[in-house]
């Protein structure tokens, strides 16, 4: 390694420059980003050398498309990429026919190293920046980039390669999804095995997100849409150091889509069978009261498990019913509403609806309070068998569908609902699919094949 200082040191003055900082660097900081700006410079010196001989070996020139004549050596050509150390130059030989085909010139090391013709920017950066993008704004990703790199990129180039990256997941799913619809199964993702007889946990929730009017113009009124989540993960127990059991999710999965409750369904039991549902020990269904969540459930997944109305949402119509009953400012209201609550909770869900039909039959009552009443009750009837809390208690269930609307949160409102932002479909479409394949582990695999070159930095 100090040959190879010694003689980089000769053929680029600003490596002396970079040892004359890192000695004179004082604090632990100052030192560690002066040796880190020398690395960048040396790991470009190998790249260069390494592609400079690679270039100086023989080539197997390939057939013209035309006529099928061997392609002759034009002489060596400059080719320049940014990447995340800085600029990598190289010159490599270039091909055209020898009988003058229209055909464009061939750079057979620029095919054996993955580059594209005209790309400009290297697959890892481009990896970085979609991986900074998924969690923060374009611009804040750029700058990052820049602070990691020493390269300046416009946040425009990293909105290019999420459009890529986002188009080539999208792709990536429509196949599958539309093995599932003909009746195909996928195959299953492995699972640890202290979590095969865990139960599997389902649910879906709706959230709205800021969309550009109609045409996509950037000026107008917003567009507010729904975007439905859809969460899977298996429920596993922890002891903590006190002692107290608690439970976990563990392979959580999510799903998403710009689109109505038969968009979801399919992308849904897609994940389902993925994640074992035809022999699990346990399918639970959690929700709150959305009559398209649970028609999904019913027409799908009502089958394979148990449907748990979400406790809280329940408790919520619960109040609504004692304030018109017994006016919500009244100690009498409260205090119905919290012996209500109880019976609920701890499995007497028959008699908190006799209260309420008794309620509906008292004489007086104004008509806008005993048709909340009778909302509320025909609310709870319908999901009379998705209440049986006491019983999901005692099976160690969740009540709660916090897991979907903790994934409508992370997934959804913290990078799509900033301060101004508004999106197009295709925009939104491409950055969701991203964020899934980050979540459900699958964001590696987007970059196995190289993004399209950006048309600038």
């Amino acid at each position: 390694m100090l040959c190879l200082l010694d003689n980089i040191r000769h053929d680029d003055p600003s490596v002396q420059r970079l040892l004359s900082a890192i000695a004179e660097a004082q604090a632990l900081s100052a030192l560690i980003l002066a040796a880190w700006q020398l690395a960048r410079v040396l790991a470009i010196h190998i790249v260069e050398d390494v592609l400079a001989t690679r270039a100086c070996r023989p080539t197997a020139w390939p057939p013209c498309p035309v006529c099928g004549t061997p392609l002759h050596s034009k002489g060596f050509v400059k080719r320049q990429v940014i990447s995340f150390l800085g600029p990598i130059k190289w010159q490599r030989r270039v091909g055209r026919c020898p009988h003058g085909c229209a055909t464009p010139l061939v750079a057979p090391l620029d095919e054996a190293l993955g580059v594209r013709p005209q790309q400009r920017i290297s697959a890892e950066l481009q990896h970085l920046g979609c991986a900074l993008a998924v969690f923060v704004p374009f611009a804040t990703a750029a700058q990052l980039l820049g602070w990691a790199s020493g390269v300046t990129v416009s946040p425009r180039a990293v909105w290019h390669w999420v459009q890529a990256a986002g188009q080539q997941a999208m792709e990536q799913l429509h196949t599958p999804l539309q093995a599932v619809a003909t009746g195909a199964l996928p195959p299953e993702e492995p699972l640890a095995p202290e979590l095969v007889a865990a139960p599997l946990l389902m649910g879906a929730d709706g959230v709205m997100v800021p969309f550009r009017p109609e045409g996509g113009q950037p000026r107008g009124t917003t567009a507010w849409h729904e975007i439905k989540v859809g969460v899977l993960a298996r429920l596993g127990y922890h002891r903590t150091r006190t002692g107290t059991v608690v439970t976990r999710l563990h392979q959580r999965r999510l799903v998403a889509v710009f689109g109505d409750s038969e968009a979801l369904q399919v992308r849904l039991w897609r994940e389902a069978l993925r994640q074992g549902i035809l022999h699990a020990s346990q399918v639970v269904w959690l929700s709150d009261g959305a009559r398209g969540l649970w028609r999904l459930f019913e027409e799908r997944f009502t089958a394979y498990g148990t449907g748990i109305l979400d406790f809280y949402h329940a408790a919520q119509q619960l109040w609504k019913g004692a304030a018109a009953w017994l006016d919500g400012r009244t100690t009498q209201a409260r205090r119905w509403f919290v012996w209500a609550r109880h019976r609920l909770r701890h499995g007497m869900p028959d008699g908190v609806l006799a209260d309420l039909a008794d309620a509906l039959d008292v004489e007086g009552l104004p008509a806008t309070a005993r048709e909340t009443l009778r909302t509320v009750y025909a609310y709870l009837e319908r999901h009379r068998e998705h209440i049986n809390y006491a019983m999901y208690k005692e099976l160690g269930l969740p009540l709660g569908s916090g897991m979907v609307e903790s994934a409508c949160k992370w997934l959804i409102q913290q990078r799509f609902k900033g301060v101004g932002m508004r999106w197009s479909e295709d925009g939104f479409n491409h950055l969701l699919h991203l964020r899934l394949a980050w979540v459900n582990g699958s964001f590696e695999t987007l970059f196995q094949v190289q993004l399209q070159p950006s048309p600038n930095k």
